[in-house]
């Protein structure tokens, strides 16, 4: 997933982020790329944002004033949307980060991904699904800031087969809770995405359904399940076979197929 390549601009609504959010907020952001340019909107002069001050100057995040000219008419989204669409123009980046839970940003979702880019949001999980779904990834910041030791451990690629044997290992003793077993949304989403990846005989490459996934819903995250790993998640499922097939290079793949249990 991180590609130290990858240039992101970072914005941020500071009307609708928190600002104790930031440091897990920068710490996902990393696993994509590099924000190398990190912006903050809002009116400094409401003491609702002081305890912005510190994280602010803590992260290097520069804060962009914009005064509520009238009550009851945000003017920090349109600032951020201006400079959002200035940034756009400059062809110096491969992607937005756009922290907040407004669903005002649902068309500058939109207009971003028509250019190529790619556009990650970052917000509570109230945010309305109209911004979530604009987006090409949609994370809750509940999620992320639940559990830093899973931001860290997420970010290493399976990329041997003793890794790839490690998921079925794991996946036992990570249990998942009976909410998560009874998840009729979840389990449609993983049976739709084992459809789209499915091979002639039924079977799916673990990875080709981890791809599906997010076109199919963007704010999906194996943390919001209580897993680490979406590998160890799709183990978990009683309703998901799974096997593992050797390429001819000698290296492991692994397979899943769905069935209703």
């Amino acid at each position: 997933m991180y590609s130290e390549n990858k240039k992101f601009a970072l914005l941020i609504d500071a009307d609708n982020a928190q600002a104790s959010s930031i440091a897990s907020v920068l710490t996902e952001a990393a696993r994509y790329g590099d924000a190398i340019s990190r912006r903050c909107y809002g009116d400094w002069t409401n003491p609702c944002l002081k305890p912005w001050k510190e994280t602010l100057n803590r992260y290097a995040i520069q804060p962009i004033q914009q005064f509520s000219y009238t009550s009851g008419k945000n003017a920090t989204d349109s600032a951020l949307i201006i400079d959002a669409m200035d940034l756009l123009y400059t062809n110096k980046f491969n992607g937005f980060f756009l922290v907040s839970s407004d669903s005002d940003f649902t068309k500058l979702a939109t207009r971003i991904r028509e250019s190529g880019l790619e556009v990650i949001g970052i917000g509570r999980r109230t945010t309305p699904e109209p911004f979530r779904v604009a987006c090409n990834k949609f994370i809750f910041t509940e999620t992320i800031m639940d559990d830093e030791v899973v931001n860290v451990e997420n970010t290493k690629k399976l990329t041997t087969s003793s890794d790839t044997e490690n998921i079925f290992k794991t996946s036992k003793t990570e249990n998942a809770n009976t909410s998560t077993l009874d998840d009729r949304a979840l389990k449609k989403l993983i049976k739709d995405a084992i459809d789209s990846a499915s091979e002639d005989d039924g079977w799916a490459n673990l990875g080709g359904v981890g791809s599906c996934i997010p076109r199919i819903d963007s704010s999906f995250d194996a943390r919001n399940y209580g897993f680490s790993k979406f590998g160890k998640l799709i183990t978990s499922l009683p309703y998901v076979k799974f096997e593992q097939r050797k390429t001819e290079n000698g290296a492991s793949n692994v397979y899943v197929q769905f069935f209703e249990s």
